[in-house]
């Protein structure tokens, strides 16, 4: 190989290494989306099935859902501080 040979591969190298350099961090940043993406998929799989077996399992009660008097008072107390300060 002559010398202007192997500046060229010098030359073409370098070039590619950049590229490498250059495009690294997004391709990395691609695979660690669709790892988190993948689990969050997964996650709420298991949630839905966890939630539909409870569904399945809970027993209904004939008893209102009406929150106590202590609950309604709280919840007073609360938005009168939020609206206050």
């Amino acid at each position: 190989m002559t010398g202007n040979q192997i500046e060229g591969l010098v030359g073409m190298l370098a070039t590619f290494g950049l590229l490498v350099l250059m495009v690294l961090p997004s391709v990395i940043g691609i695979v660690r989306d669709r790892r988190i993406d993948r689990q969050i998929r997964e996650a709420q799989e298991d949630g839905e099935s966890r939630v539909r077996h409870e569904k399945e399992t809970q027993k209904s009660s004939s008893r209102s859902t009406v929150p106590s008097t202590a609950t309604w008072y709280a919840e007073g107390r609360r938005s009168k501080k939020l609206v206050n300060s």
